[in-house]
């Protein structure tokens, strides 16, 4: 835990930490929010699923946008106001579920939300970029908000889940308000910590560019993807399968315990420092996920799916960790921002699709199709990441990464 200790005891590291801990958990709580809201106002699952669809797609667009005009202008001058813009349209969209209005307007908060809602996530980790000056401190940095992620999204949704049933069908949707305002207030007020605007005339001529484009990128963002279509996959088919065992209560623990294993590989991995290539780091850490995860078909029971969820959890946050790494060895310092914050965004368009396909095969097989989809998105997301290593492997270099040689603060490896 030294390494942890090391890397908040940065003039401002802890405060800003913090903070995005915040606006992150907010995040977390929102999307199982409008399900149970609105499934308890207009007693329909299918408009609750439709409208948290929406959500996230305009929020993987707005995220995309907003990241690119951080890089440009700031974060505190572009997502302040977004993030404001973001927590009053939730507020709004409570007020017109609590009035029964029409589904269009829940349709039009429920975007308007999305969009300005931004990856605090990925703000963070762009402040850690400019604040520390050593690659290993830098990967400690990473494990730290990978793990907190997994803590976000393992006790969000409970905390939602429990205020929507014990005090109000609108009062999940409460947390991601305070939270995303109070959040975003005292993390963009942190002015020291905010990364310098880095492009320069001729760097802003070129930002038009699709960072998509940029070599390595796309390979990392199809991982990506198929990590959150995996998520997607395993969050439906779990409580598809607790259903069937007659144990639907177990749903949620299951599932914490896979975030669990996750959180702890997170901290594990990020306490060392490693000595091989970060591009292998990463290819091996998709492998032992898609590996893993396979044991989910033979699984027969409640207790044995959260034995195999635990272990598969333990690759989770270290591969996110390598992939968030390798983007700030393949995007320029100037838009390392918008490439942190394309991964999430790929990631929470996976975890959409991935929970939609994989409802259309619970309909028609049950939870053995549902796990089917689980070992589809593993394996491929195996196979796009061993595809990966030549380019990477090119880009990257072999040297490995994690080395005490300063990196200058903000800035990035072309």
């Amino acid at each position: 835990m030294r390494a942890y200790l090391t890397i908040l005891k940065v003039p401002g590291a802890l405060a800003f930490c913090g903070a995005g801990l915040l606006a992150r958990f907010g995040s977390a709580m929102t999307g199982i929010g409008m399900v149970l809201m609105v499934s308890g106002l207009y007693g329909t699952y299918g408009l609750a699923g439709w409208l948290t669809a929406a959500n996230a797609v305009a929020w993987a667009i707005g995220t995309a946008w907003l990241s690119h005009l951080v890089d440009r202008h700031g974060q505190r001058r572009i997502m302040l106001p977004a993030a404001l813009v973001s927590a009053a349209s939730l507020a709004g969209l409570v007020a017109v579920a609590l009035f029964q209005a029409p589904v269009a307007w829940l349709f039009v908060f429920a975007i308007v939300s999305g969009f300005a809602a931004g990856s605090p996530g990925a703000m963070v980790r762009a402040r850690w970029n400019y604040v520390l000056t050593s690659s290993r401190d830098l990967h400690t940095a990473y494990s730290l908000e990978s793990t907190l992620d997994e803590v976000c999204f393992a006790a969000g949704p409970v905390l939602a889940t429990w205020l929507a049933t014990s005090v109000h069908p609108s009062a999940g949707l409460i947390g991601p308000i305070l939270f995303g305002a109070g959040g975003a207030a005292v993390f963009y007020s942190l002015v020291a910590t905010q990364p310098k605007v880095l492009a320069t005339a001729a760097e802003t001529r070129g930002h038009g560019r699709f960072i998509i484009l940029y070599p390595g990128i796309a390979s990392v963002i199809a991982v990506g993807f198929l990590m959150g279509a995996l998520f997607g996959c395993i969050d439906i088919s779990v409580v598809a399968a607790a259903s069937a065992w007659d144990a639907r209560r177990a749903a949620g623990i299951i599932l914490g315990v896979m975030s669990v294993g996750s959180a702890l590989g997170g901290l594990l991995y990020g306490s060392r420092g490693w000595s091989s290539a970060l591009w292998k780091r990463f290819a091996i850490g998709v492998c032992f996920l898609g590996v893993t995860i396979c044991s989910f078909i033979f699984v027969t029971e409640p207790v044995l799916l959260g034995v195999c969820g635990f272990v598969a959890g333990f690759a989770v946050a270290p591969t996110l960790v390598n992939a968030n790494g390798l983007i700030r060895f393949l995007v320029p310092g100037s838009r390392l921002t918008e490439g942190l914050a394309w991964l999430g965004t790929s990631i929470g368009i996976g975890v959409s699709l991935g929970s939609t396909m994989t409802g259309h095969m619970i309909d028609a097989y049950g939870y053995r199709g549902g796990f089917a989809c689980v070992v589809a998105a593993g394996l491929t997301a195996c196979v796009v990441g061993l595809a990966s290593v030549p380019v990477l492997r090119r880009l990257v270099g072999t040297e490995p990464p994690l080395v005490d040689e300063a990196v200058p603060a903000g800035e990035a490896p072309d």
